[in-house]
């Protein structure tokens, strides 16, 4: 079996992101994606949501997108990675991150995906505001882990 090191595709895109076909597949038997869409929602003080915006830390949600697929590399041994995260608006409908696994088996690329998407929202410094017709609001998000402190997101 080939233990060349996975193709890691990883980004944040200044647009909605979208799922897309590998240049070259990898030779796996599996890939799972995730996509995270914008969905409608109703505030009772601000009314419909019509879109989200997100802002990051660039180098550091870089940096930590790096770690990311490298620490799921060594604990699935995947072929191919990818995450793209959406900076700026994303509208009702549209996706602001995609993440695409390709093991050589299901059962790995589920693991590999789920655990993705979950450390991401945890560790990497991207924060959402929710516009509204009536105003906007920062989400309270999910704590952030850092290496050195724990802070709010």
């Amino acid at each position: 079996m080939d233990h060349s090191p996975p193709i890691l595709d990883l980004d944040l895109i200044q647009e909605p992101v979208h799922p897309s076909a590998w240049t070259s597949f990898p030779p796996g038997g599996a890939e799972c994606t995730f996509l995270g869409v914008t969905r409608p929602e109703w505030h009772e003080s601000h009314g419909q949501l019509t879109a989200l915006k997100y802002e990051a830390h660039e180098s550091m949600a870089r940096a930590e997108l790096q770690k990311l697929a490298e620490e799921a590399a060594s604990r699935w041994a995947p072929l191919a990675i990818r995450i793209h995260h959406a900076i700026g608006t994303v509208r009702i409908g549209e996706a602001s991150v995609v993440i695409q696994v390709v093991c050589g088996h299901r059962a790995e690329a589920f693991e590999a995906c789920r655990w993705l998407i979950d450390e991401l929202k945890t560790h990497v410094p991207i924060w959402k505001q929710e516009l509204w017709e009536n105003g906007a609001s920062w989400s309270q998000g999910t704590r952030l882990m850092t290496d050195t402190a724990v802070t709010e997101s």
